[in-house]
């Protein structure tokens, strides 16, 4: 029986016969489905001649779907061919064989024809026609024996692993679009299952795993051949979806070809035509595009956030419009058992750049899904990947191993790991993608992460210690009264129905600066009130605009907000109330918005309730921000509390810089031979 890797060779080196119409990038188009066609028309044969005989029987008695399934029974496989044609036959009409290949197809179940036409294949069949090259290619694929009883399910699935895996590297331009680095979903699915092995290993287990990016389908081929190294008796039903036709035929084609229900791999967007919405799964993959925009579903995304909130999947928040990948992860959090009695819960591995970690302020989408997720305790583990990994970028990037069923030694605590490090060098650049991760590389960054130890790339921090509280600080704002020419005709222009309320003001209450707003306007407001007259608010908001001048010095008073009786609060004056004694009244003032600043307090370590936080920022408040701005408050509404993580803060080491007299030292050296070297020129 030949390996799987002959027989790729073997079938790479037929695709050297389309050099000329098409570019090696573009070798996948033919050869994938040419490959595909092949193993069906195999699998088919030994059954083909009771699958035409029945068919000739019922063709007319049954419609399409009935049809279909009563051939796929007696092909004995998930998918059928009713045409009378197969490879052999074909070769015998060299002048048609375009019609007859197109034919041949159409004789598929349903299920088949439909990949074929995500592969856009007609379009290849009269292209290789019009390059005279048809008949050519199909011939050599008859040379191909792709027969189970030459190349089991198991050996065909690894086959058309490494073609995918060796079109992609040819088109690395745009392989990562869709094409995962095969150690990296290894790495994903090792650490995914590393605490299952118990369960994983138990006979007869039925296991469920989605990727709602699928692509190619790589992460759910290597998760099953993980399951079937642990236990070959347990099952791993896979599951993917991706809005990506050819990608999507090409994942279908490989689940069929290894015996699977090619409708587990359904096509659509997963954001906004979600084809498994009523499912539960055990584990999830995926590795969602990098940095890209969802303004095309941003409509319909919105809507579901803004009508069903947490009852439908983007309850947390919505990220910002130019990277949706926050959103995959809410998505799949979507499809997690719950750990009930009967349920065991879920893990998710996800790949992200370095956006989510960080990305957005208190309040903002990204920040408050982060919340959702390590508020809950869900999230396990993050681990910082090797740069130059992926075909189409060469900037970092991070699994989240995300859980809903942490093991009690784990809850409450996030593990960071820097594998950025453990990497080997390619011997060949595959467009971005110079660098690969080995084995030994693999295997260290999985035990690092089982044994859950701190070590100079293990990190294990609390949940609470990526948390902070956005506090506002503010100022008072002080206002300086000016009457004059220039702002009563700016005034007057806006209102001229008020001159005469203008002039008595400019009259009774003079052109005097005063450094006291609060005793202006009620000055002011006696004085309209005498005259019987009523201003509406945006009349009076005019008014103080034109005619004052915002101040930062102490003399001019700050403009009162709101007053009232003294508390016995002792932490008022943190949150904004003055105490004026000598009125014995508690003020809140205007705040200055230009002088509004921010404090990030950091959460609680040991508790995070909301007392023991409000103690943080009373605390931070008094020993960081009054002892500096006397005048100012913090604005206990507005606190938000937010989530970020700063992966570099946690690993960067610090390198002294060399000592001064050693660089001096060589600077000296320098002079002397470049003197040297100018005596020599000019002799």
């Amino acid at each position: 029986m030949p390996d799987h890797h002959q027989l790729s060779n073997f079938i790479w080196q037929i695709a050297d016969l389309l050099r000329g119409p098409y570019r090696p990038p573009q070798y996948e188009r033919v050869m994938l489905p040419l490959t595909v066609l092949r193993r069906f028309d195999c699998v088919l044969a030994p059954t083909k001649p009771h699958v035409l005989a029945r068919y000739d029987k019922v063709k007319d008695k049954f419609a399409d779907e009935a049809l279909d399934s009563l051939l796929n029974n007696v092909a004995e496989q998930r998918f059928h061919n009713h045409s009378p044609l197969d490879f052999e036959r074909l070769k015998g009409d060299p002048d048609h064989i375009d019609r007859h290949l197109v034919s041949y197809i159409q004789g598929f179940s349903k299920n088949v024809q439909t990949i074929f036409e995500r592969f856009d294949f007609s379009g290849e069949i009269e292209r290789m026609r019009e390059a005279n090259i048809l008949y050519l290619v199909v011939s050599k694929f008859c040379d191909v024996d792709l027969h189970p009883n030459v190349v089991d399910n198991i050996q065909m699935g690894l086959l058309f692993e490494d073609l995918i895996r060796r079109f992609n590297e040819a088109a690395n331009e745009t392989a990562g679009d869709y094409f995962t680095p095969r150690e990296v979903i290894r790495l994903m699915v090792d650490l995914l299952f590393a605490p299952d092995d118990e369960v994983l290993t138990t006979e007869s287990k039925v296991f469920k795993l989605l990727d709602p990016a699928c692509g190619t389908g790589g992460m759910l081929s290597e998760a099953q051949n993980h399951l079937r190294r642990m236990n070959a008796g347990a099952e791993l039903l896979v599951f993917g979806q991706d809005f990506n036709p050819r990608a999507y035929a090409i994942a279908a084609s490989d689940i069929l070809m290894k015996g699977n229900d090619s409708r587990n791999i359904r096509f659509g967007d997963s954001l906004i035509n979600d084809q498994f919405e009523a499912d539960k799964f055990d584990y999830l993959l995926a590795n969602p595009p990098f940095g890209v925009d969802w303004k095309r579903q941003q409509k319909r995304i919105k809507q579901e956030h803004q009508k069903q909130g947490f009852k439908g999947r983007f309850g947390a928040g919505l990220p910002r419009v130019n990277d949706g990948a926050l959103l995959f992860l809410q998505h799949m959090v979507s499809k997690f058992y719950q750990p009930e009695a009967a349920e065991r819960g879920s893990r998710l591995a996800i790949v992200f750049n370095g956006s989510p970690l960080f990305t957005g302020g208190a309040g903002s989408g990204e920040s408050e899904i982060r919340k959702w997720i390590i508020q809950h305790d869900w999230l396990e583990a993050i681990i910082a990947l090797p740069e130059q990994m992926f075909y189409n970028t060469g900037i970092g990037t991070y699994v989240w191993l995300v859980t809903n069923r942490k093991e009690p030694h784990r809850q409450g605590k996030i593990q960071l790991i820097d594998a950025r490090e453990r990497w080997q060098p390619m011997r060949r650049s595959l467009g971005d993608k110079r660098r690969y991760m080995g084995d030994e590389d693999i295997e260290t960054v999985v035990c690092e992460y089982g044994r859950f130890e701190e070590t100079k790339i293990s990190k294990i921090f609390d949940n609470a210690h990526f948390g902070y509280n956005r506090v506002p600080i503010e100022r008072p704002l002080r206002l300086l009264y000016h009457m004059s020419v220039e702002r009563k005709s700016n005034f007057l222009d806006a209102y001229p129905h008020l001159l005469d309320d203008v002039q008595a003001i400019d009259r009774e209450l003079g052109r005097q600066p005063r450094d006291n707003w609060n005793e202006f306007d009620r000055l002011m407001a006696n004085l309209l009130q005498q005259r019987g007259s009523r201003w509406k608010k945006p009349e009076l908001k005019r008014f103080r605009d034109v005619f004052t001048d915002v101040e930062t010095v102490p003399e001019v008073k700050p403009v009162i907000l709101k007053r009232r009786k003294p508390s016995n609060d002792p932490y008022a004056r943190v949150w904004g109330w003055f105490l004026l004694e000598r009125r014995k009244i508690e003020v809140m003032f205007e705040p200055n918005t230009q002088l509004r600043d921010y404090e990030n307090v950091q959460l609680a370590v040991n508790k995070e309730e909301h007392e023991r936080n409000e103690l943080e920022v009373i605390r931070h408040f008094k020993e960081q921000v009054r002892p500096h701005v006397e005048d100012s408050w913090a604005d206990r509404d507005k606190i938000r509390s937010a989530y970020e993580i700063n992966f570099n803060r946690y690993f960067y080491e610090y390198t002294p810089p060399r000592p001064l007299a050693e660089i001096d030292a060589d600077i000296k050296r320098m002079e002397e031979e470049i003197i040297r070297l100018l005596r020599e020129v000019t002799g």
